[in-house]
């Protein structure tokens, strides 16, 4: 197959060199017209690329305009360098200008060489045929072989009888630093994607993995660094622009890099139509793309574009917090990163509550799966994590075509994601009783490039409080419910007999916390905790108000419930009771957390109401209850 289109390739070389070099170009430029709108993928990449490099500083319009172009220049450059194939050099010289030779001079006499810092702008291939003859001095390029070892070996035999090294990338460097050394001038394709050998630095401020090879070559030779382009021109004709020499700020290459991609931006800026917007520049690593700090680190840059990932939080409370973790350690990754949360309208005050989120984008009530996309797709999002196990999620994610969609596979949306991580299956128990649900989350972070967080930093650092007992009551908070259902909610008579028991000993001012529908519950407890001092903020209390409420608690006594995890994330010290759950799998995290359970045969059996009698939370009695609430309430610490 390789030879059929080396000789293809030959045919067409040798039928183009036949016909008038106008007419080569209008048709190649036609064809490419045609071809525009029969590419809808190279389309959106091109507007995607435009969009990054100009934003809003040129009209979707203007974006179009450069696009089309873009695609016609490519293929009318393509075409004339094999019409011009037979050319002579001296009558190729006819139908190029030159402007800036005297640059080149002022560097070549310094003696040290020039490196030519070229971008895949204009005719580069007719530029590399047009060297040995406008520089006049042994001129080289680093090259990359093609993969059709017949149509490679024929372009470096072209190059070779026209005067021009080729040095192949995988052979190193020591050739073309030779050619240096000697005074000649080496061409570096240097605007590509550079993959994890790069350096992750701003090309029209958005992070793009840049190779260091320039400045590398530069600052270990001495070499001259010009800017060097070969512009389309009207009716078959060109501009060779030679830029003025940029220097280093520094003897570093990696900020050098940096500032060489900034040359990079004004040559691109001379003739936008004619860089080749059709390579994916701002391509990020896959499956890591969090994870730019790579082999050679990142160069900040001020008022970087930001690199947008959206994370589709799951809808309970509990589970909100158990993601938390990962969402921390994602925070630690990329200096560009906006993180946007979409949630519920319930969890909306949670996730603004929760520093390392952006922005906070609140669902509508009862939304289409369409509405949400096209809420999505609005917001141009890079990336999204989808958290909740739906087929529902994964659709909206597809639908708003975000380029990196991550997530577990499952419910039959496996082909809605494009980066999928095969979930670590564990029984729901085990001998050790399993592995906790926030290493689901975890994995999904370090699945996208994210660092991997210590436990230390799951969960705040509480800061201590004015000392209770001595100077105030201690605050203890109540939440005697479970949205879950019955099976997870320990007895109203048993926790006014804590209350009761530990205010025999201890100055307590009770706030019994939960939603409306907990009411019933919390006024037993209310009426049964006789001589106890007690708030009743059941159904009183919106989730932030919460959250300000539990970071003036001593210490949390509660069931198994969102409100628990919400607590453990602050910091605070508490006393949870389980039942028919299993804490090793959904336990509250962090230190200072006492989780108490009676262990039954059939337990745990993770149902939402008890079928038999209901034995799990019979076997907790009021007094260990009491027992674990003053252990926290006489820790120094506390």
């Amino acid at each position: 197959m390789d030879l059929i289109t080396y000789f293809a390739m030959r045919l067409v070389w040798a039928l183009l060199a036949l016909l008038p070099l106008r007419f080569v170009i209008h048709f190649a430029r036609t064809v490419a017209q045609v071809a525009w709108w029969a590419a809808p993928k190279y389309r959106r990449l091109i507007y995607r690329n435009l969009s990054i490099a100009f934003g809003d500083t040129l009209p979707p319009s203007r974006k179009q305009q450069i696009g089309r172009e873009h695609f016609a220049s490519l293929a009318a450059n393509i075409a004339a360098g094999a019409c011009l194939a037979q050319f002579p050099a001296e009558r190729l010289a006819d139908l190029v200008r030159i402007e800036g030779i005297e640059h080149f001079r002022a560097a070549q006499s310094k003696g040290k060489g020039v490196i030519g810092l070229l971008a895949h702008l204009g005719n580069w291939e007719l530029l590399a045929r047009l060297s040995p003859s406008v520089f006049q001095c042994p001129c080289g390029s680093i090259y990359q072989s093609l993969n059709n070892k017949h149509v490679d070996a024929w372009v470096r035999r072209a190059r070779a009888e026209e005067g021009l090294e080729l040095f192949e990338r995988k052979e190193g460097f020591h050739g073309a630093m030779n050619l240096l050394r000697r005074g000649g001038i080496v061409g570096v394709l240097a605007d590509q994607h550079a993959g994890d050998g790069g350096v992750w630095c701003s090309l029209f401020k958005r992070l793009a993995s840049t190779s260091p090879l320039v400045a590398t070559m530069a600052l270990r030779t001495g070499a001259s660094v010009l800017g060097i382009a070969l512009y389309t021109a009207p009716k078959g004709k060109w501009r060779l622009v030679i830029r003025p020499e940029v220097s280093p700020d520094q003897k570093e290459s990696a900020a050098f890099t940096a500032k060489l991609n900034l040359e990079l931006e004004s040559m691109i800026r001379a003739v936008p139509s004619d860089w080749l917007w059709s390579h994916n520049r701002w391509k990020t690593p896959k499956p890591r793309f969090l994870g730019v700090h790579g082999k050679r680190g990142v160069i900040p840059d001020s008022g970087l574009q930001k690199f947008r990932l959206l994370i589709r939080s799951v809808n309970w409370l509990g589970d909100a917090v158990m993601t938390v973790p990962a969402i921390r350690a994602i925070r630690r990754a990329r200096p560009d990163l906006e993180i946007t949360v979409a949630c519920l309208e319930k969890l909306a005050e949670f996730w603004k509550a929760v520093p390392e989120v952006d922005r906070v984008l609140a669902l509508p009530k009862s939304p289409s799966i369409r509405g949400v996309a096209r809420l999505f797709e609005g917001r141009q999002f890079d990336a999204a994590l989808i958290l909740p196990n739906s087929l529902r999620a994964g659709l909206e994610a597809w639908l708003a075509k975000i380029p990196r969609r991550v997530g577990y596979p499952g419910h039959f949306r496996a082909w809605c994601l494009n980066q999928v991580l095969a979930k670590k299956m564990t029984p729901q128990r085990t001998a050790d009783g399993g592995r906790h649900q926030v290493h689901d989350y975890l994995d999904l972070a370090e699945f996208m490039g994210a660092p991997k967080l210590d436990s230390a930093d799951w969960v705040a650092q509480r800061s201590p409080l004015p000392e209770a007992g001595k100077t105030r009551p201690w605050k203890i908070a109540v939440c005697p419910g479970a949205e879950f259902g019955a099976a997870k909610r320990w007895f109203p008579e048993r926790y006014a007999q804590v209350m009761r028991e530990v205010s025999d000993v201890k100055q307590v001012q009770w706030l019994l916390v939960g939603v409306a529908k907990d009411a019933p519950a919390g006024g037993e407890i209310e009426a049964a905790a006789q001589g106890c001092t007690v708030e009743n903020l059941i159904g009183r209390t919106g989730l932030q108000d919460l959250i300000d409420l539990l970071k003036g608690c001593d210490v949390l006594l509660t069931n198994d419930t969102g409100t628990m995890h919400l607590g453990a994330l602050l910091g605070l010290p508490l006393v949870a009771v389980f039942g028919s759950t299993e804490p090793l799998l959904t336990g509250p995290l962090g230190p200072n957390k006492i989780v108490l359970q009676h262990r039954v045969p059939c337990g745990p059996c993770f149902r939402r109401e008890c079928h038999l009698d209901f034995a799990c939370m019979r076997g907790v009695e009021a007094s260990e209850v009491t027992k674990a609430v003053l252990s926290l309430l006489d820790e120094p610490e506390i």
